[in-house]
């Protein structure tokens, strides 16, 4: 992923914590209009649509963040994406890795063999011969 498409993500990301704030203002000024002797039902409704409204907007934002890192995570092509490569190389890696582990355990099995031998022919010259 370029430079320039994380930022614009983050660009997103930052406006989405913004909505965020706002819409928390907006509760918290509806709550407080509320908690007055005499509250006026106007400023409750403006303050609760402007909660509900942004709601709304932070929902289809988020909404649009999760089906991009849903793309993301299962591989699927989408711009600047190199995941599907690094699962492959990761995968390539692990195959190598067990490829070595193997061929130690074989090296290892044909010593311990070769070691072995060399006692049983050792044992066989030194027995008495009849």
């Amino acid at each position: 992923m370029t430079n320039y498409m994380q930022n614009e993500r983050l660009k997103k990301l930052d406006a989405i914590e913004s909505q965020l704030c706002q819409m928390m203002a907006s509760a918290s000024q509806a709550f407080q209009e509320l908690s007055k002797d005499k509250p006026s039902i106007k400023n409750v409704e403006t303050q609760t649509n402007a909660f509900l409204k942004t709601l709304e907007a932070v929902d289809a934002d988020i909404s649009k963040q999760i089906q991009y890192l849903t793309r993301v995570s299962t591989g699927q092509a989408h711009e600047g994406s190199s995941y599907a490569s690094m699962k492959v190389n990761h995968m390539a890696w692990h195959r190598l890795e067990h490829s070595r582990q193997r061929l130690n355990d074989l090296d290892r099995l044909r010593h311990q063999h070769q070691l072995q031998l060399q006692q049983h022919t050792q044992h066989h010259s030194l027995a008495p011969q009849p």
